[in-house]
C-alpha cells in the first residue's frame, strides 16, 4: 500500500529516503529521465492517475478521481451481460391435450395398481357413459371368523338371503357347521344378476370343510348341488431319534420335533429320571401323532412315546388313557408314583387321631380321623383323583361322601352341609366335592377327613403315601399292543420310514368320484 506524504508517495510504515535517493544523485541535482512513464511525472509532476481518495477530500484532484473511479464502475456496468436466475430443474410446459398421456406415463398409476403401457387420454370423441356395465361374474375369497354364522359370511359376501339359507343347510348335511374351524377360506364365485338392485346368484362354493374333507358347492338346472371330496389322510406317527449333546431341547428342535411335543417330552421324562442326569451321549427318542394329506398339508398332534437310552438304563414311556385322563406308563405298565393331597380344606387341627372322649356322646371311643376347623360353606377338595364310591347321609358322619383312588387307597369327609357329587362320578385333585357343616354327630361346623388304606383307618397326619397305577389283564394287552405299534414305526428321514408312508396314502385313496347332494 502507498500513502501520500508531504515528500510523495511511500510505503506505508516505512522511510522515503530510497525514493530520495533514486530521485536525486549524489550532487543533488535531479535525476535524468529514463522511461515515459518518468518522463510524464517529470513534465507534469502534480498529476496523478489513480489518486488517493481518503486523503483531501473535496479537493479538485479528489474530485478528478471519484469521476474517474464512477466513470469505470459506468463501462463495467455496460459489458454485463445481465443478473439472471439459475434454476435447479425446469419443469417443461404441458398442454391440456397432452396432460392425461404425460400422467398415465408417470409413476403414480404404477403405485394405484395400474399395469405398464400407453393409455392416451380423452378425446372429444369419448362420449361419457350413462352407465357402467358389470362382470359377467365374480370370484372373491371369504374367511370364517370366530363366533360368525357360516350363512352370515355368505351374505356378507354378496351372497343372497335364499342362497346363503341352501348353502348352509346343503353343508350342514356333510358336516357340522360348529366344525368348521374359524379362519377356513371360502372360494366363492357369482353369477351374473339381472338387475344391480339383486344380489348376484351363487354360482360355486368350494372349501375345506376338515383336514380329510373338502366340500364343493356348484348350480346346477336344479339349484345348488354339494359334491363331498374325501382327501386321503396317513395317520402314521411321526419318529425323531437323536443324540442329546450338548442340550436335550435344542438337539430335539433341531432334528424336527416340534417345541410344544419337545416340552411334553421333557417334562414326561423328568418323571422317571432327573434331567440333569442325562448325558450328552444318551439318544432320545420321541414319538408324535402326525396326519399326512395327499394334498400335501401336515398336522402334528400330541406326544405319544417318550424315550431315552442311557446305554445301561433304557426309558420308554407310552401315553395312556384311562378313565378319561392322561397317565404315563413304562414299558411293563407302571405308572407314575404321586402323592395325596395333603388337607381337603385349609384350616387347625381341632382334634387329632386316636383314642378321646367324644364331645356328644361322652365316653371313650377311637377317633379314625382329623377334625379341621373350618367356617360353614368352606369348599371341600378331593385330596386326589378317585372315583366317589359313596355319597349320601352315613350315621353319625351326616353328609358323607368316600373316594376311591385305587391301590388301596381310600379317603372319607363328613359332616358336609351340601353334597356336590354323585356315586359312580369320577373326580379330579382339587375338584370341590362337597361344603363344609356339621350334620350327623356333631358340636360344629368342622370337617372329618378320614384315610384309608386296604381298608384299615390309618393317621392322615402322620403318614406320608404314595400311589403307583399298575395297568392289568386286559388293559396291559392293549397297552402292550400299542407299545409294540409305536416300536414298529421308523424313524423320519430312513429309507423305511418315506416307503411307508407312500404306501400308506396310496391304500388310503379312496374314489375320487364325488357323491352330488341336491
Amino acid at each position: 500500500m502507498f500513502l501520500r506524504g508531504e515528500i510523495g508517495l511511500d510505503q506505508a510504515g516505512g522511510t522515503s529516503a530510497r525514493s530520495t535517493d533514486r530521485a536525486t544523485s549524489a550532487a543533488g541535482t535531479p535525476a535524468a529521465p529514463v522511461t515515459a512513464i518518468d518522463r510524464l511525472r517529470a513534465r507534469f509532476p502534480d498529476f496523478e492517475l489513480v489518486p488517493d481518495l481518503g486523503s483531501d477530500i473535496g479537493s479538485r484532484v479528489w474530485l478528478r478521481g471519484v469521476a474517474t473511479c464512477a466513470g469505470l464502475l459506468t463501462f463495467v456496468a455496460l459489458l454485463s451481460p445481465g443478473i439472471e436466475p439459475v434454476y435447479g430443474a425446469v419443469t417443461p410446459v404441458v398442454s391440456d391435450a397432452s396432460l392425461d398421456e404425460v400422467r398415465s406415463l408417470s409413476i403414480s398409476p404404477l403405485g394405484l395398481g395400474a399395469t405398464t403401457g400407453m393409455r392416451l387420454g380423452a378425446t372429444a370423441r369419448v362420449a361419457p357413459l350413462t352407465d357402467t356395465p358389470e362382470r359377467p361374474i365374480i370370484e372373491l375369497a371369504a374367511t370364517l371368523a370366530q363366533g360368525t354364522a357360516f350363512e352370515r359370511v355368505l351374505t356378507r359376501s354378496g351372497v343372497g338371503s335364499d342362497d346363503a339359507e341352501r348353502a348352509a343347510a346343503l353343508v350342514a348335511n356333510a358336516v357340522s357347521l360348529g366344525e368348521i374351524a374359524p379362519g377356513t377360506r371360502l372360494n366363492l364365485t357369482l353369477g351374473r344378476r339381472a338387475a344391480k338392485t339383486e344380489p348376484r346368484p351363487l354360482e360355486k362354493l368350494a372349501f375345506r370343510a376338515r383336514f380329510d374333507l373338502a366340500l364343493e358347492l356348484k348350480r346346477a338346472a336344479t339349484g345348488l348341488a354339494l359334491n363331498e371330496i374325501p382327501i386321503a389322510i396317513d395317520r402314521t406317527p411321526l419318529r425323531i431319534r437323536g443324540t442329546v449333546g450338548s442340550s436335550l431341547y435344542r438337539s430335539a428342535r433341531a432334528a424336527g420335533a416340534p417345541a410344544k411335543a419337545v416340552e411334553a417330552y421333557i417334562r414326561s421324562l423328568a418323571t422317571r429320571v432327573p434331567i440333569g442326569r442325562v448325558g450328552s451321549d444318551d439318544e432320545f427318542d420321541i414319538i408324535i401323532e402326525q396326519a399326512r394329506a395327499e394334498t400335501g398339508e401336515v398336522q402334528l398332534g400330541k406326544l405319544l412315546f417318550a424315550g431315552l437310552d442311557q446305554g445301561k438304563r433304557e426309558i420308554q414311556l407310552v401315553r395312556w388313557e384311562q378313565n378319561g385322563r392322561t397317565e404315563w406308563f413304562d414299558a411293563k405298565g407302571v405308572g407314575e408314583r404321586r402323592g395325596l393331597m395333603n388337607r381337603p380344606v385349609p384350616g387347625r387341627v381341632t382334634s387329632g387321631f386316636g383314642y378321646r372322649r367324644h364331645p356328644v356322646l361322652g365316653y371313650q371311643r377311637l377317633h379314625k380321623g382329623l377334625d379341621l376347623a373350618a367356617p360353614h360353606g368352606t369348599p371341600i377338595r378331593a385330596a386326589d383323583d378317585g372315583v366317589v364310591a359313596m355319597a349320601g347321609w352315613n350315621g353319625g358322619y351326616g353328609k358323607f361322601v368316600k373316594l376311591s383312588h385305587g391301590g388301596g387307597m381310600a379317603t372319607g369327609y363328613g359332616h358336609m352341609s351340601r353334597i356336590a357329587v354323585s356315586a359312580g362320578e369320577r373326580v379330579r385333585a382339587g375338584e370341590v366335592i362337597g361344603y363344609v357343616g356339621s350334620t350327623g354327630l356333631s358340636t360344629g361346623p368342622h370337617l372329618h377327613y378320614e384315610l384309608w388304606k386296604n381298608g384299615g383307618a390309618v393317621n392322615p397326619s402322620s403318614v406320608s403315601f404314595s400311589t403307583v397305577l399298575q395297568l392289568g389283564g386286559e388293559e396291559l394287552r392293549r397297552f402292550k399292543a400299542q407299545l409294540n405299534r409305536l416300536m414298529a414305526v421308523p424313524a423320519a428321514g430312513t429309507t423305511a420310514s418315506r416307503a411307508t408312508a407312500a404306501s400308506k396314502v396310496t391304500a388310503s385313496v379312496q374314489d375320487p368320484a364325488a357323491r352330488p347332494r341336491g
